[in-house]
């Protein structure tokens, strides 16, 4: 098994590179999430991951960091899902995102991904559910149902996740779902 592999970055076709390891270059598919994090052509780099043997393939994939390695193995292990489904959930959204959107059971964020459709979406919010936490890069402080509902309602409402997301930092904990709204309109008004 190949955890982890140090060379030099010789070629970089997104979403592949070569890491040229002592003579040897190893072609790794990256999502592009780590792709753009990549040195450049003839620097050193380090990355983490995850081989994959198929009866008509063996292919290597990448990772920047050990969240994005778990969370892809999270992935494939869900029905349906393989490797290059996975690779595209990390291309369209960060691990942290990823991780939130299962905490609030959001698939909206999700559907915005390429491939990724409805039923696909809820299958990956129903197989994550309690498998992408903390370890992942979610929120630490327990979402509340209110915070929940309140960032819906924004959603719906037409603003971006990171609208949103601000919107919801500014609030009380404890603050009611109709309240909430309320104030975070307040806030996003200013």
């Amino acid at each position: 098994m190949i955890g982890k592999l140090t060379g030099i970055l010789s070629e970089k076709n997104p979403p592949q590179v070569v890491v040229d390891c002592g003579g040897v270059g190893y072609e790794v598919q990256v999502p592009m999430s780590s792709f753009y994090n990549l040195p450049g052509v003839g620097d050193k780099v380090s990355l983490l991951t995850h081989f994959v043997v198929r009866e008509d393939a063996q292919i290597l994939y990448g990772f920047g960091t050990a969240p994005e390695r778990a969370a892809f193995r999270e992935l494939i292990k869900i029905s349906g899902v393989g490797p290059r489904t996975a690779l595209s959930v990390l291309s369209g959204m960060a691990v942290a995102e990823l991780a939130q959107a299962v905490t609030l059971q959001e698939s909206g964020r999700l559907i915005k991904v390429p491939g990724i459709g409805k039923k696909t979406a809820e299958r990956l919010l129903l197989e994550l559910k309690g498998k992408l936490g903390g370890d992942l890069g979610a929120t630490s402080a327990p979402v509340s149902d209110a915070h929940a509902d309140i960032l819906q309602a924004l959603l719906a409402l037409g603003y971006s996740d990171k609208e949103a997301a601000a919107a919801l930092k500014s609030l009380p904990t404890e603050v009611g779902v109709s309240e909430g709204i309320k104030l975070a309109l307040r806030a996003l008004a200013r």
